[in-house]
Protein backbone atom coordinates (compact mmCIF):
# COMPACT_ATOMS: atom_id res chain seq x y z
CA UNK A 1 0.00 0.00 0.00
CA UNK A 2 1.42 3.67 -1.19
CA UNK A 3 2.13 5.89 1.78
CA UNK A 4 0.31 9.07 2.37
CA UNK A 5 1.87 11.84 0.56
CA UNK A 6 4.39 9.28 -1.10
CA UNK A 7 2.05 9.64 -4.79
CA UNK A 8 4.31 12.47 -6.36
CA UNK A 9 8.01 10.97 -5.35
CA UNK A 10 9.34 8.59 -8.15
CA UNK A 11 9.63 4.55 -6.61
CA UNK A 12 12.89 4.12 -8.41
CA UNK A 13 15.37 7.25 -8.83
CA UNK A 14 18.37 6.18 -10.34
CA UNK A 15 21.53 8.49 -10.43
CA UNK A 16 24.92 7.99 -12.96
CA UNK A 17 24.59 4.23 -12.72
CA UNK A 18 27.61 3.07 -15.14
CA UNK A 19 28.84 -0.44 -16.36
CA UNK A 20 32.18 -0.85 -17.35
CA UNK A 21 33.75 -4.14 -17.88
CA UNK A 22 37.35 -5.31 -17.57
CA UNK A 23 38.06 -5.45 -21.20
CA UNK A 24 37.36 -1.47 -21.34
CA UNK A 25 33.54 -2.30 -22.68
CA UNK A 26 31.47 0.59 -21.67
CA UNK A 27 27.83 -1.34 -21.17
CA UNK A 28 25.79 1.52 -19.34
CA UNK A 29 26.89 4.82 -19.68
CA UNK A 30 25.90 7.60 -16.84
CA UNK A 31 22.23 7.27 -16.39
CA UNK A 32 20.26 9.24 -14.36
CA UNK A 33 16.54 8.66 -14.61
CA UNK A 34 13.28 8.59 -12.11
CA UNK A 35 10.64 6.11 -12.61
CA UNK A 36 6.98 7.13 -11.81
CA UNK A 37 4.69 5.76 -8.81
CA UNK A 38 2.23 3.55 -11.21
CA UNK A 39 3.72 4.25 -14.29
CA UNK A 40 4.36 1.94 -17.05
CA UNK A 41 7.85 2.71 -18.54
CA UNK A 42 9.01 1.24 -21.66
CA UNK A 43 12.49 1.22 -22.34
CA UNK A 44 13.36 0.43 -26.47
CA UNK A 45 16.16 -0.25 -27.84
CA UNK A 46 17.65 -2.76 -29.97
CA UNK A 47 19.79 -5.59 -29.01
CA UNK A 48 23.18 -5.00 -27.09
CA UNK A 49 21.64 -1.63 -26.05
CA UNK A 50 22.29 -1.99 -22.20
CA UNK A 51 18.92 -3.01 -21.72
CA UNK A 52 19.08 -5.66 -19.60
CA UNK A 53 22.83 -4.60 -18.17
CA UNK A 54 20.20 -1.64 -16.49
CA UNK A 55 17.41 -3.86 -15.38
CA UNK A 56 19.76 -6.58 -13.98
CA UNK A 57 21.79 -3.79 -11.82
CA UNK A 58 18.81 -2.17 -10.35
CA UNK A 59 17.10 -5.78 -9.57
CA UNK A 60 20.57 -6.67 -7.89
CA UNK A 61 22.05 -9.19 -9.74
CA UNK A 62 25.02 -7.23 -11.87
CA UNK A 63 27.20 -4.81 -9.83
CA UNK A 64 27.59 -1.03 -11.02
CA UNK A 65 30.74 0.25 -11.59
CA UNK A 66 29.41 3.52 -9.98
CA UNK A 67 26.33 5.01 -9.11
CA UNK A 68 23.19 4.54 -7.02
CA UNK A 69 19.23 3.57 -7.01
CA UNK A 70 16.53 4.60 -4.47
CA UNK A 71 13.82 1.91 -3.80
CA UNK A 72 11.13 4.22 -2.63
CA UNK A 73 14.03 6.25 -1.29
CA UNK A 74 16.20 3.68 0.48
CA UNK A 75 19.50 2.89 -1.22
CA UNK A 76 19.24 -0.63 -3.01
CA UNK A 77 22.36 -2.23 -1.59
CA UNK A 78 22.51 -1.11 2.26
CA UNK A 79 18.48 -2.24 2.12
CA UNK A 80 18.94 -5.37 -0.03
CA UNK A 81 16.05 -7.40 1.03
CA UNK A 82 13.67 -4.80 1.22
CA UNK A 83 14.54 -3.79 -2.31
CA UNK A 84 14.62 -7.43 -3.65
CA UNK A 85 10.94 -7.71 -1.87
CA UNK A 86 9.73 -4.31 -3.49
CA UNK A 87 10.84 -5.70 -7.09
CA UNK A 88 9.75 -8.34 -8.84
CA UNK A 89 11.60 -9.71 -12.37
CA UNK A 90 10.25 -11.23 -15.01
CA UNK A 91 14.19 -12.11 -17.35
CA UNK A 92 14.50 -12.58 -20.91
CA UNK A 93 15.97 -16.05 -20.49
CA UNK A 94 13.63 -19.06 -19.14
CA UNK A 95 15.88 -20.37 -15.77
CA UNK A 96 13.72 -22.88 -14.03
CA UNK A 97 13.21 -26.19 -12.25
CA UNK A 98 12.34 -27.74 -15.24
CA UNK A 99 10.98 -31.06 -13.59
CA UNK A 100 9.30 -29.15 -10.73
CA UNK A 101 5.36 -29.01 -11.44
CA UNK A 102 4.09 -25.56 -11.80
CA UNK A 103 2.65 -24.72 -8.63
CA UNK A 104 5.14 -26.09 -6.72
CA UNK A 105 7.93 -23.76 -8.29
CA UNK A 106 5.57 -20.88 -7.94
CA UNK A 107 4.75 -20.87 -4.35
CA UNK A 108 8.25 -21.59 -3.84
CA UNK A 109 9.07 -18.10 -5.26
CA UNK A 110 6.42 -16.67 -3.07
CA UNK A 111 8.15 -18.07 0.25
CA UNK A 112 12.04 -17.58 -1.12
CA UNK A 113 11.22 -13.89 -0.48
CA UNK A 114 10.03 -14.43 2.97
CA UNK A 115 5.82 -14.57 2.06
CA UNK A 116 3.95 -16.75 4.18
CA UNK A 117 2.24 -19.78 2.02
CA UNK A 118 -1.16 -17.94 0.37
CA UNK A 119 -2.55 -21.02 -1.68
CA UNK A 120 -5.90 -18.59 -2.51
CA UNK A 121 -2.95 -16.20 -3.86
CA UNK A 122 -1.53 -18.39 -6.29
CA UNK A 123 -4.36 -19.89 -7.27
CA UNK A 124 -5.69 -16.43 -8.16
CA UNK A 125 -2.12 -15.54 -10.29
CA UNK A 126 -2.59 -18.77 -11.93
CA UNK A 127 -6.16 -18.25 -13.41
CA UNK A 128 -4.93 -14.55 -14.36
CA UNK A 129 -2.30 -16.20 -16.56
CA UNK A 130 -4.37 -19.18 -17.39
CA UNK A 131 -2.20 -21.52 -15.92
CA UNK A 132 -4.54 -22.93 -13.47
CA UNK A 133 -5.28 -25.93 -15.33
CA UNK A 134 -1.79 -26.68 -15.95
CA UNK A 135 -1.04 -26.47 -12.42
CA UNK A 136 -0.03 -29.86 -11.34
CA UNK A 137 2.22 -30.23 -15.02
CA UNK A 138 6.17 -30.80 -14.93
CA UNK A 139 7.38 -27.23 -16.44
CA UNK A 140 9.39 -29.59 -19.22
CA UNK A 141 6.31 -30.51 -20.58
CA UNK A 142 4.92 -26.92 -21.05
CA UNK A 143 4.84 -24.94 -24.62
CA UNK A 144 7.52 -22.00 -24.59
CA UNK A 145 4.45 -19.73 -24.22
CA UNK A 146 3.24 -21.49 -21.33
CA UNK A 147 6.71 -21.35 -19.38
CA UNK A 148 6.67 -17.70 -20.38
CA UNK A 149 4.13 -17.30 -18.22
CA UNK A 150 5.31 -19.03 -15.60
CA UNK A 151 8.16 -16.98 -15.21
CA UNK A 152 5.81 -13.98 -14.82
CA UNK A 153 3.63 -15.59 -11.79
CA UNK A 154 6.81 -16.45 -9.95
CA UNK A 155 7.95 -13.28 -10.51
CA UNK A 156 4.09 -11.91 -9.48
CA UNK A 157 4.75 -14.82 -6.51
CA UNK A 158 5.86 -12.66 -3.31
CA UNK A 159 3.34 -9.25 -4.33
CA UNK A 160 6.22 -7.09 -5.71
CA UNK A 161 4.93 -3.52 -6.08
CA UNK A 162 7.80 -2.57 -8.90
CA UNK A 163 7.77 -5.25 -11.53
CA UNK A 164 10.44 -5.61 -14.50
CA UNK A 165 9.29 -7.16 -18.10
CA UNK A 166 12.78 -8.01 -19.72
CA UNK A 167 11.27 -8.55 -23.62
CA UNK A 168 8.41 -9.98 -22.00
CA UNK A 169 6.77 -11.16 -25.29
CA UNK A 170 10.01 -12.07 -27.27
CA UNK A 171 9.58 -15.37 -29.00
CA UNK A 172 5.56 -15.73 -28.07
CA UNK A 173 2.88 -15.49 -30.56
CA UNK A 174 0.30 -12.77 -30.98
CA UNK A 175 -2.07 -13.97 -29.06
CA UNK A 176 -0.13 -14.53 -25.95
CA UNK A 177 1.39 -11.13 -26.55
CA UNK A 178 -2.02 -9.34 -26.56
CA UNK A 179 -2.95 -11.67 -23.31
CA UNK A 180 0.19 -10.09 -21.38
CA UNK A 181 -0.38 -7.22 -22.32
CA UNK A 182 -3.72 -7.03 -20.96
CA UNK A 183 -2.26 -8.90 -17.77
CA UNK A 184 0.29 -5.57 -17.60
CA UNK A 185 -2.53 -3.43 -17.41
CA UNK A 186 -4.52 -5.14 -14.79
CA UNK A 187 -1.38 -5.05 -12.75
CA UNK A 188 -1.00 -1.22 -13.11
CA UNK A 189 -4.67 -0.94 -12.68
CA UNK A 190 -3.71 -2.79 -8.75
CA UNK A 191 -0.85 -0.42 -8.19
CA UNK A 192 2.07 -1.87 -9.32
CA UNK A 193 4.42 -0.03 -11.30
CA UNK A 194 5.62 -1.72 -14.58
CA UNK A 195 9.10 -1.25 -16.22
CA UNK A 196 9.59 -3.27 -19.29
CA UNK A 197 12.07 -3.19 -22.15
CA UNK A 198 11.19 -4.45 -25.71
CA UNK A 199 12.00 -4.09 -29.09
CA UNK A 200 8.64 -4.40 -30.25
CA UNK A 201 7.67 -0.76 -30.76
CA UNK A 202 4.01 -1.72 -30.89
CA UNK A 203 4.19 -2.77 -27.45
CA UNK A 204 5.91 0.52 -25.70
CA UNK A 205 3.14 2.56 -28.37
CA UNK A 206 0.18 0.22 -27.03
CA UNK A 207 0.85 0.32 -23.43
CA UNK A 208 3.31 2.93 -22.15
CA UNK A 209 2.86 5.89 -20.32
CA UNK A 210 6.10 6.81 -21.34
CA UNK A 211 9.36 5.80 -23.10
CA UNK A 212 13.03 5.94 -22.71
CA UNK A 213 14.97 5.19 -25.88
CA UNK A 214 18.63 3.70 -24.93
CA UNK A 215 21.32 2.76 -27.91
CA UNK A 216 24.84 1.70 -27.05
CA UNK A 217 24.69 1.68 -23.17
CA UNK A 218 23.37 5.53 -23.55
CA UNK A 219 20.04 7.03 -22.92
CA UNK A 220 19.18 8.94 -25.22
CA UNK A 221 15.74 10.20 -24.70
CA UNK A 222 12.73 9.94 -21.96
CA UNK A 223 9.17 11.01 -22.77
CA UNK A 224 5.64 10.98 -22.23
CA UNK A 225 4.90 8.39 -24.91
CA UNK A 226 1.87 10.96 -26.37
CA UNK A 227 4.50 14.53 -25.88
CA UNK A 228 6.59 12.43 -27.98
CA UNK A 229 4.38 11.74 -30.59
CA UNK A 230 2.81 15.16 -31.14
CA UNK A 231 6.41 16.81 -30.96
CA UNK A 232 8.58 14.28 -32.92
CA UNK A 233 6.10 12.81 -35.12
CA UNK A 234 5.83 13.60 -38.92
CA UNK A 235 2.90 13.67 -41.24
CA UNK A 236 3.68 11.78 -44.58
CA UNK A 237 1.34 12.74 -47.77
CA UNK A 238 0.70 9.82 -50.44
CA UNK A 239 -0.60 10.89 -53.75
CA UNK A 240 -1.97 8.54 -56.18
CA UNK A 241 -0.33 9.95 -59.58
CA UNK A 242 -2.61 9.96 -62.53
CA UNK A 243 0.58 9.05 -65.20
CA UNK A 244 3.41 7.43 -63.47
CA UNK A 245 6.64 9.62 -63.31
CA UNK A 246 9.88 8.53 -64.38
CA UNK A 247 11.63 10.79 -62.10
CA UNK A 248 10.61 13.87 -59.63
CA UNK A 249 10.28 16.87 -61.83
CA UNK A 250 12.39 20.09 -60.80
CA UNK A 251 9.47 21.96 -60.59
CA UNK A 252 9.48 19.76 -57.08
CA UNK A 253 12.38 20.03 -55.79
CA UNK A 254 11.88 22.79 -53.28
CA UNK A 255 9.52 19.60 -51.17
CA UNK A 256 12.06 16.92 -51.58
CA UNK A 257 9.23 14.65 -52.37
CA UNK A 258 10.07 10.73 -53.26
CA UNK A 259 8.63 8.36 -55.45
CA UNK A 260 7.83 4.66 -54.85
CA UNK A 261 5.35 2.17 -56.30
CA UNK A 262 7.29 2.76 -59.81
CA UNK A 263 6.51 6.12 -60.02
CA UNK A 264 2.82 5.83 -59.22
CA UNK A 265 3.05 7.80 -56.28
CA UNK A 266 4.51 10.71 -54.99
CA UNK A 267 5.51 10.51 -51.59
CA UNK A 268 5.94 14.06 -49.23
CA UNK A 269 7.28 14.09 -45.94
CA UNK A 270 6.02 17.34 -43.51
CA UNK A 271 6.00 18.63 -40.33
CA UNK A 272 2.16 18.75 -39.25
CA UNK A 273 2.57 21.26 -36.40
CA UNK A 274 4.72 23.86 -38.67
CA UNK A 275 2.93 27.00 -39.29
CA UNK A 276 3.61 25.71 -43.02
CA UNK A 277 3.89 22.51 -44.12
CA UNK A 278 4.13 23.00 -47.59
CA UNK A 279 1.18 20.86 -49.21
CA UNK A 280 -1.11 23.31 -50.30
CA UNK A 281 2.06 24.94 -52.38
CA UNK A 282 3.16 21.38 -53.54
CA UNK A 283 0.04 20.90 -54.58
CA UNK A 284 -0.32 24.26 -56.63
CA UNK A 285 2.99 23.84 -58.07
CA UNK A 286 1.37 20.29 -59.47
CA UNK A 287 -1.20 21.51 -60.75
CA UNK A 288 0.69 24.42 -62.57
CA UNK A 289 3.11 21.03 -63.87
CA UNK A 290 0.25 19.32 -65.12
CA UNK A 291 1.20 16.90 -62.67
CA UNK A 292 -2.51 15.23 -61.79
CA UNK A 293 -3.51 12.90 -59.10
CA UNK A 294 -6.63 10.61 -58.68
CA UNK A 295 -5.90 9.74 -54.66
CA UNK A 296 -4.27 11.22 -51.40
CA UNK A 297 -4.06 10.16 -47.87
CA UNK A 298 -1.41 11.25 -44.93
CA UNK A 299 -0.44 9.38 -42.37
CA UNK A 300 0.91 10.00 -38.87
CA UNK A 301 4.29 8.41 -38.50
CA UNK A 302 4.82 5.77 -35.73
CA UNK A 303 6.69 5.56 -32.52
CA UNK A 304 8.91 2.94 -34.71
CA UNK A 305 9.87 5.89 -37.60
CA UNK A 306 11.02 8.17 -34.79
CA UNK A 307 12.70 5.20 -32.94
CA UNK A 308 15.01 4.55 -35.95
CA UNK A 309 15.11 8.48 -36.27
CA UNK A 310 16.13 9.17 -32.85
CA UNK A 311 19.14 5.93 -33.60
CA UNK A 312 20.46 7.70 -36.79
CA UNK A 313 20.40 11.12 -34.87
CA UNK A 314 22.52 9.79 -32.35
CA UNK A 315 24.86 8.06 -35.05
CA UNK A 316 25.54 10.72 -36.90
CA UNK A 317 25.96 12.85 -34.01
CA UNK A 318 29.04 10.08 -32.71
CA UNK A 319 30.45 10.22 -36.26
CA UNK A 320 30.90 14.05 -36.38
CA UNK A 321 32.62 14.18 -33.42
CA UNK A 322 34.78 11.44 -34.40
CA UNK A 323 36.13 13.50 -37.12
Amino acid sequence: MNKPGRMSEPVLSIRGLRKCYASGTEALKPIDLDIRRGEIFALLGPNGAGKTTLINIVCGTVNPTSGTVLVDGKHWLRHYREARTRIGLVPQELTMDVFEPLISTVSFSRELFGRAPDRAKIERILRDLSLWDKRNNILKDLSGGMKRRVMIAKALAHEPDILFLDEPTAGVDVELRRDMWELVRRLRQDGTTIILTTHYIEEAEEMADRVGVINKGELILVEEKNALMQKLGRKVLHLQLAEPLAAVPSILADWQPQLSDDGNTLIYEFDAKAERTGVPSLLTAMRDAGIAFKDLDTKQSSLEDIFVGLIHDQRDRQQAAAE
